[in-house]
């Protein structure tokens, strides 16, 4: 048997998160069932089926890892032409028995936080940037994620804050992260931004001891860039990428469409109230 591991892309707001649920509609739920159908694996126990992890309803993808074992030829488009146009294999490569997905050497979050039109206060993205170089290296992590959370403690790369024309990227990269972690870093970020907490806050959301309810950003702005693994190169699907790519462009045309069309409508209440005053 040959143990493959596949690179997975996805736009996650039609689904229920990563994770498989009775009756739901989920990524993995997606995959298994194809894999079923084109004979890969009639049951992920026995093919030693694994994944590098599992986002959260809306949360997108363009490199989540998932890996099994089998004895038939693996035909990428043959899974790709089953699978919903959302999700696509785009890329594949053969893997030690030992190789487990979860042990990545890090992982590459980016979070898109579009500026609120309604929301006339400016970002002060200095002070996130020196608010961001606090959460860097080795911290306890717990007012990031549940208090269940096991080992809170987490280790962060490195995290880069850039801002293009209406839109504030954070590039977060790390080993490992808890449960909402990134989005609830996000959130601290923005709210230093505005000024509603300080430097020497931040630093106290490390305390363990010091409880903290930090409300994550929504889910639709987390797309989970990539997961690398040292001397482990994927082969690019060039066809499943183009494929991926027609979907991407289709749904950014329906969406701006969406958007312009909603613009329109508060243009039109906002005329219509001001021609109701006396």
């Amino acid at each position: 048997m040959v143990k493959t591991a596949f690179k997975v892309a996805y736009i996650g707001t039609d689904f229920y998160g990563f994770q498989r649920q009775p009756d739901l509609p989920t990524v993995e739920g997606e995959l298994l069932k194809v894999f079923k159908k084109v004979g890969l694996s009639d049951k992920p126990e026995s093919s030693g089926y694994s994944i590098a992890g599992r986002t959260d309803r809306g949360v997108h993808a363009m490199g989540n890892v998932i890996c099994l074992k089998t004895d038939v030829e693996v035909s990428v488009n043959q899974i790709n032409r089953h699978l919903p146009a959302s999700i696509q294999i785009i890329g594949k490569t053969e893997v030690p028995n030992g190789f487990k997905p979860r042990y990545a050497d890090y992982r590459h979050y980016r979070y898109i936080l579009i500026k609120d039109p309604n929301d006339d206060s400016v970002l002060d993205l200095e002070e996130m940037q020196k608010a961001s170089k606090l959460m860097e290296g080795e911290h306890n992590f717990q007012n990031f994620s549940k208090r269940s959370e096991r080992d809170p403690i987490r280790t962060l790369n490195s995290i880069k804050i850039t801002q293009k024309r209406d839109l504030i990227v954070f590039d977060v990269i790390g080993r490992s992260f808890l449960w909402n972690m990134v989005r609830k870093m996000v959130k601290i970020l923005t709210m230093v931004g505005k000024g509603d907490i300080s430097l020497k806050e931040v630093i106290l959301l490390f305390n363990p001891d010091i409880p903290a309810s930090i409300t994550p950003v929504p889910p639709d702005g987390l797309i989970l860039m990539d997961v690398i693994y040292n001397g482990v190169e994927f082969s690019q699907e060039e066809y499943a990428k183009n494929n991926f790519m027609k979907t991407l462009k289709e749904e950014y045309v329906w969406r701006k469409t969406i958007a312009a069309v909603e613009e329109e409508m508060i243009k039109v209440l906002n005329v219509r109230g001001k021609s109701q005053k006396p």
